[in-house]
């Protein structure tokens, strides 16, 4: 064991990744537990614990339930001279999606459900501008009091080109949207791709298109455009036809992290919390959605094919 800053106790890594590891750890001042990710500095040194500094400073700005909390952000020495960044995070108890996955395909409505959570955080990350940029099964925990979106450790600003150097990819190949292979800027249709991937996965135990290897996804050819979702039992059409928009090659066909957590949250009953920036006028509505703004209303009753909702706070 270790302890950082005189601070955080490393107790068990519990994962490892190319470039990071994470720790189940102590906070010494506040007693508690927590999650430390320690992250490789890059061939830049000092610019990279900068560029991992900022990104912790974004995340950190993300609050709701569905987001793992950013804590802290240290730097500590690993060999003379030379500092590796690290992220302190919330530890979530449960285990991954992953996990679940490997059982099967999930049940429709808790396969819509916990998309449907998905969803919702990155509605709340993108409203702050940012953009996960790596949203899979390995990053969503299942937890006794819902999903929990992890690792915002690639997030970056939506719309900044990829400071990535060439012939390196930032995300899961499987995951990732047309237009990120081609090394366009990170937007929020592209998170929003990959909770089309997601969805599918969790509907069918498969991905939408052949993933043998990651030469098969990357390669020269490029993979498989995605295949139609096939007939799932109970079902609800809109539902579909979501995981298909989700699916556009095109990135403005593709829905926005808002439209898709109302539509899913609404087609399992559920309960989502969504950015709201201006108050409506109280209306009727079924009492398992939350706030939301004029623009994300309009779009979403379309969507959704004329849902009608109020404002309610969390809480």
């Amino acid at each position: 064991m270790r302890t950082l800053d005189g601070r955080y106790r490393l107790e068990q890594r519990i994962g490892i990744g190319g470039m990071s590891e994470v720790w189940r750890g102590h906070d010494e001042v506040l007693d508690r537990p927590v999650a430390v990710k320690l992250v490789s500095p890059g061939l830049d040194g000092e610019g990279s614990v900068e560029r991992i500094r900022a990104e912790a400073r974004s995340a950190a700005r993300l609050v709701h339930p569905n987001v793992a909390s950013v804590h802290d952000f240290g730097a500590c020495a690993t060999v003379p001279g030379r500092e590796a960044p690290y992220i302190v995070m919330e530890l979530v108890p449960g285990e991954t999606l992953a996990v679940h996955l490997r059982a099967g395909p999930l049940d429709w409505r808790i396969a819509v459900r916990v998309c449907a959570e998905v969803s919702a955080a990155l509605a709340a990350a993108h409203a702050h501008g940012i953009v996960h940029r790596d949203v899979k099964p390995a990053n969503v925990m299942l937890t006794p009091a819902g999903v929990k979106v992890l690792d915002f450790g690639i997030a970056a600003p939506a719309g900044a080109d990829d400071p990535t150097p060439e012939g390196i990819v930032v995300g899961t190949p499987a995951y990732l949207a047309p237009e990120q292979l081609c090394r366009a800027p990170a937007t929020p249709a592209a998170d929003m791709y990959a909770l089309g991937v997601l969805l599918y996965y969790c509907l069918t135990g498969r991905l939408p298109y052949a993933a043998d290897s990651v030469t098969q996804l990357l390669g020269p050819d490029r993979r498989q455009p995605p295949q139609p979702l096939p007939e799932v039992p109970g079902l609800p059409a809109e539902v579909a036809e979501l995981c298909r928009r989700c699916l556009a090659e095109d990135p403005a066909r593709r829905p926005s992290s808002v439209v898709a957590a109302l539509l899913l949250a609404e087609a399992v009953d559920a309960r989502v919390y969504v950015p709201m920036q201006q108050p409506l006028l109280p209306r009727p509505r079924p009492s398992s959605v939350s706030p939301w703004n004029d623009q994300a209303a309009a779009a979403a009753t379309e969507a959704a094919g004329a849902l009608r909702f109020t404002t309610r706070h969390p809480g």
